[in-house]
Formats: C-alpha cells, sequence, structure tokens
C-alpha cells in the first residue's frame, strides 16, 4: 500500500518515494498547448502548489518522473525550458517594509535553480533580470510559476491601509510579466483568492482566468472516483456515501471534488470523520467582517450572486459573499443565465463546512463558547424525537443565556434578522438539511428543517406581542403542502420580543 502525501509539495518526491499520485498530467497537457498566461483560484490545501511543482518537471524535461503517467508518452522531453518559479506561500509581513526583503529572498531561489545572479537588490529589478538573463543564458523562452500570489495582501486583509500597500508592490512586482512577454514561454499564477485583474495585473489583459472553465474544474482536488480506484485499498470498509456527504462537494464545472487534505487525513486518522480542513485554518478575518453590517446568516450561506460579485474583488471593495467562495467555505450549487447575464447560486459544499461554519456563526451572533455544545445537543435530541415542547425550552434557554451586554456593545445584532439567524445558526450547526426562505406556490417558509423522516415548517415573527400570527401564516399559506410526502409534519411559529430579546410567543401542530 502506497503512502500518503500528507504535506508533500514535491511531485518528485511523491514519484521517487512510493506516494499516492491522483495523475492530473493529462490537464497539464491540455494546459500548457491550449495557451500561454494562465490564473487559477482554488481554496488553501487543495493541491495548488504540487501542480505548479508538476509542471516545472514537465518544462524541465524530467522524463524519468512521469513514466506510466497520461503526459509520458505525449511530450517531447527534449524540450526543455529554463523555469522561474516564484512561492509566496510560507512567511507573514506585516509591513510594506518587510515585503520587500522577503521577495529578494524568495528570488535567491530562483538564482539558484537557474545559475544566475542578479546584480540589484530591488526584487522587481532583480525579477526582470532573471527572465533576460534566463533568456540569454539557455536559449530558449522562460516559464514563470507563481504560487500563493495574493499571500501578502490576504495576511493583511483586514487593515485595508496595508493590504492597499502590499497590492500596489505586488502590483509593480508582477507588472514585470507584462513587461518581458518576448521573453516568456509559459506563465501560471495561483491563489486562493481572485482580486481584480484591472487593480493588480493591469496590462496583463491575455492572462486566462481558468477558475470556472469546466475544462479545468478537476485541476487540484479529488474526484469520488479517484477515491473508489487511486485510494481504494486506504479506504476498505470505509462508508463512501458518508464520506461523500461529509467532504465532497466543491464546483468548479467538472466533476464535484474533495479537498485532498481531508481525503488523506480521514484515511490517516482510521476513517474517523472530524473537520480537518476547517481546523487548520484561520476564519478571524470572517468574524472581523460579520461586525462591519447587518449581515443575515441563512442568505450568506444561500446566495445568488453575480459574475460582477465574484469578480470584483479587491482591497477597496471586500465582499463577504466572494470570499466565502474564494475561501473554500462556500462553493457553487447552480449557474444561472437569465436575462440580466450569468448568476451563481451559492452554498457549503458539504457537512464539515455545514457544521464549522454555523459554528463560528454561533459565536459571532451569541458569544456562546463552552455552552454551545451543550445547547446543540439538547437540540439535537429535541428535533429526533420531535419534542416540540421541550425545542421551545431549548431556544428559551439558549436565548436567556446571550449576555446582555453583547447587545448592548453591539447594536449591528438588534436588527430583525438576529433571532431568526441563531436558530438558523444553530439548526444548522447540527448537520441537518435546512432551506431558508423556503419557495412554494404561495410565498416563502421562513426556514424549512428536515431530519430523516420528518419535516419542520418554521415561521419567525418580531413582535411585542404574541398573538400567534406566525403558525397562523404557514396554515393560512399552505406552506405544508409540498412536503405532503412526509409522514411526519410538523408546524411551528415562533415570535420574539426585540425588548425582551427572547421567545414570547410559540405554537405547534403536527400536520
Amino acid at each position: 500500500m502506497k503512502k500518503l502525501p500528507i504535506g508533500i509539495q514535491t511531485f518528485r518526491d511523491i514519484i521517487t518515494e512510493g506516494f499516492v499520485y491522483v495523475d492530473k498530467t493529462e490537464i497539464a497537457h491540455n494546459l500548457i498547448l491550449g495557451g500561454k498566461y494562465y490564473f487559477l483560484s482554488r481554496p488553501r490545501r487543495f493541491g495548488k502548489s504540487l501542480f505548479l511543482d508538476t509542471l516545472k518537471d514537465i518544462f524541465e524535461g524530467k522524463k524519468d518522473l512521469f513514466k506510466g503517467l497520461a503526459i509520458y508518452d505525449r511530450w517531447d522531453w527534449e524540450d526543455q525550458y529554463p523555469v522561474l518559479r516564484v512561492s509566496l506561500g510560507s512567511g507573514v509581513e506585516k509591513d510594506i517594509n518587510q515585503l520587500f526583503p522577503r521577495l529578494r529572498w524568495i528570488l535567491e531561489d530562483a538564482e539558484d535553480d537557474l545559475k544566475i545572479k542578479c546584480d540589484s537588490e530591488n526584487p522587481v529589478v532583480c525579477f526582470k533580470e532573471l527572465i533576460r538573463k534566463a533568456h540569454e543564458k539557455y536559449g530558449k523562452k522562460v516559464v514563470i510559476l507563481i504560487d500563493e500570489y495574493d499571500k501578502p495582501i490576504l495576511d493583511n486583509i483586514t487593515d485595508s491601509e496595508v493590504a492597499r500597500k502590499m497590492r500596489d508592490a505586488m502590483k509593480n512586482f508582477y507588472a514585470v510579466i507584462k513587461d518581458n512577454d518576448a521573453y516568456i514561454r509559459f506563465v501560471f499564477i495561483t491563489g486562493v483568492s481572485k482580486f481584480s485583474k484591472m487593480n493588480l495585473f493591469s496590462g496583463l489583459n491575455n492572462l486566462e482566468d481558468i477558475t470556472l472553465n469546466a475544462r479545468y474544474g478537476n485541476i487540484c482536488g479529488y474526484t469520488h472516483d479517484d477515491l473508489l480506484t487511486v485510494f481504494k485499498e486506504h479506504l476498505e470498509g470505509a462508508d463512501m456515501e458518508k464520506v461523500r456527504l461529509w467532504y465532497n462537494g466543491y464546483n468548479y464545472f467538472g466533476e464535484r471534488v474533495y479537498n485532498p487534505f481531508d481525503i488523506l487525513l480521514f484515511i490517516s486518522n482510521s476513517h474517523d470523520y472530524r473537520n480537518y480542513w476547517w481546523s487548520t485554518g484561520n476564519p478571524s478575518f470572517l468574524l472581523d467582517m460579520l461586525k462591519t453590517r447587518n449581515y443575515f446568516i441563512p442568505h450568506l450561506e444561500h446566495f445568488t450572486a453575480s459574475e460582477e460579485i465574484l469578480d470584483t474583488f479587491d482591497v477597496d471593495h471586500i465582499e463577504l459573499i466572494a470570499l466565502l467562495w474564494q475561501t473554500g467555505y462556500l462553493t457553487i450549487q447552480e449557474r444561472i443565465t437569465d436575462d440580466f447575464g450569468v448568476n451563481y447560486r451559492l452554498g457549503v459544499p458539504n457537512k464539515e463546512i455545514q457544521l464549522s461554519l454555523n459554528s463560528l456563526f454561533i459565536t459571532y451572533l451569541t458569544t456562546q463558547t463552552m455552552e454551545k455544545l451543550s445547547f446543540q445537543k439538547s437540540l439535537l435530541n429535541r428535533i429526533k424525537n420531535a419534542d416540540l415542547d421541550g425545542l421551545k425550552e431549548a431556544l428559551y434557554t439558549l436565548f436567556a443565556a446571550i449576555p446582555y451586554s453583547h447587545f448592548t456593545n453591539n447594536k449591528l445584532l438588534e436588527y430583525e434578522g438576529y433571532y431568526a439567524s441563531v436558530v438558523y445558526a444553530y439548526l444548522a450547526s447540527l448537520g441537518a438539511r435546512i432551506i431558508p426562505e423556503d419557495i412554494t406556490n404561495l410565498g416563502r417558509i421562513d426556514l424549512t428543517l428536515q431530519y430523516e423522516d420528518k419535516v419542520f415548517i418554521i415561521e419567525f415573527k418580531l413582535s411585542e406581542k404574541a398573538p400567534g400570527n406566525a403558525l397562523k401564516q404557514i396554515k393560512e399559506k399552505r406552506y405544508y403542502e409540498k412536503y405532503q410526502s412526509y409522514e411526519n409534519i410538523y408546524l411551528i411559529g415562533i415570535e420574539f420580543s426585540r425588548e425582551q430579546r427572547n421567545i414570547i410567543g410559540y405554537e405547534w401542530e403536527r400536520f
């Protein structure tokens, strides 16, 4: 049984040391033949660095490494090129004065690889020198591979002034590519985010963004078929449908894919279902952004975004939805084309993200950390057993436990959608199927929860009295008709008071 390549980003090591490898070389071959300048955005730990290293070995003609792989008989291994690789993945620069020495230090690796010495200590000038001197020395055009191009900016995304300076400095650095087209054979740039080309790659009009190109939808990540074939021995005995539910779901218009990091750690941990990918990240920037405006939490996980929203991300124009998508907390569920152009319906990719993201939302909405698990267990027990009176008690206790100071110190939390957002985040964190603003022929259900053979139809109202209008609306608009195929349908009307900051009306019926 081959070893698992956990943390291995060097193609040579994977091949020569007996690690599992999912063959991406056919995609690489098509990419090289299809164009010259490429950009790819994928979330962290998705295999971007390994793919760049694979490209490096292809262009350098390392034929022996590719024996048995798709590209082996299709590539002219005598046609070799100098490769200039720049990786910004390590280190954190919190000041523009730290960035330039860091860039110059990174380029020293390229000097060693190419056996060329820069005359200038200025990283922009050195970058230009390396391209031209490599072309002159080797008599071939240069291949440029840039990994994590956006990291200096993303590391400072919550400090707009520093992030802006980082962006402008990197813009000058990348402008070297545009000015040296005559010396360049191929360019591939990867990162987590899709910063506006106008603001970061000004002049690189021919930079082809393949992030949502179906031909390259599986350029990174593992497909379900990869799990059934390449990882067959490692996943023997695993419930593959449960694995799919927990970790599959990222959609870039090829076959939906898994984050490799999840699968490798799932196997390494004896098929134990945990939040592997989530636990390695730092979602604090999400909490910082949530505090800036009134976000209705259910909308964040079920949002229809235009191409403009997803493509105009920049330091001066940060859309939380775009950031959630680019960083892997949301994925595209459906592409919609209408009279207004192309739009994308977004949603959480899998159970791992649903549980983890909503747990984060709970922290933001309630400050509940220590007691969060107790509330989750209580709610899940009520839902499993259809204990609707107990559900009222659990929700009332939950809201009563939110500190008064949390409201007085953050007026953003007193908007009408706050109460529905808390209920939504808690219920979604249980792993149940949640549909906010569920459309019927007579209106929209505020919240539908499906668990096993049970459906819970929930309507929220904000009122200082409890006249019972929430349940009345469900019945008058016959929301239950959409789910008559279910044996157990429960109608729940919940009314909140902004003044009391809790439930003041709660009615339910079994249909």
